[in-house]
């Protein structure tokens, strides 16, 4: 959970944009391997992944990315740019497609269909701090895979840094995919 108070007499914490996170990797002083990504302007230590949670993500990753094709493109643990202090490192993205592969830039919220994040262990954070950041943005679109509770929530219309519709899927059910009239059977997903 991100740092809101901080306890009387306590030093003020450094926020940093995208722009000096991007400069500290540049110089060496952060490696582009170091399990951290930039949230309103603080490093944050990723959760380390599972076998459950890696297997899940290259599941994600074959079925969009058949799913898709050519017309979008999906991608795993990448960077994305939210605004000046957010780069988070979602576990998978469906991005609008570019003829560059996004090479000159990361995405940007405007050019993300879908954001997706899968939890266990990073369950809390991602439910009270990520989806929060990406309705924030406006995404239209972003699911939460809870590993622990074998279900999908789903969240929709972006309002400030809440999204309006918020649906729960199971195995055995359809889960319509934004940008594209598909659905996915969550039971490939093994839920």
């Amino acid at each position: 959970m991100l740092v809101t108070s901080l306890p009387p007499h306590s030093p003020p914490l450094m926020r940093i944009s995208c722009d000096r996170y991007h400069e500290m990797i540049a110089s060496g002083g952060l490696r582009e391997d170091d399990r951290i990504e930039l949230i309103e302007g603080y490093l944050v230590t990723k959760m380390s992944i599972g076998s459950l949670h890696s297997g899940m993500v290259n599941r994600l990753n074959r079925l969009l990315g058949r799913l898709f094709g050519d017309s979008a493109i999906v991608t795993i643990q990448n960077p994305v740019t939210i605004h000046e202090y957010s780069e988070p490192e979602p576990d998978v993205v469906v991005a609008k497609f570019r003829e560059d592969f996004y090479a000159d830039r990361h995405p940007y919220p405007e050019d993300i269909l879908l954001v997706i994040e899968v939890a266990d262990t990073s369950l809390a954070f991602d439910r009270e701090a990520k989806i929060p950041l990406y309705a924030s943005c406006g995404i239209p679109e972003s699911w939460l895979v809870d590993l622990i509770h074998h279900e999908i929530h789903v969240f929709r219309r972006p309002d400030g840094a809440k999204y309006q519709e918020t649906l729960v899927f199971r195995s055995g059910d359809l889960l319509p995919v934004p940008g594209s009239t598909e659905t996915l059977a969550v039971v490939e997903l093994g839920l």
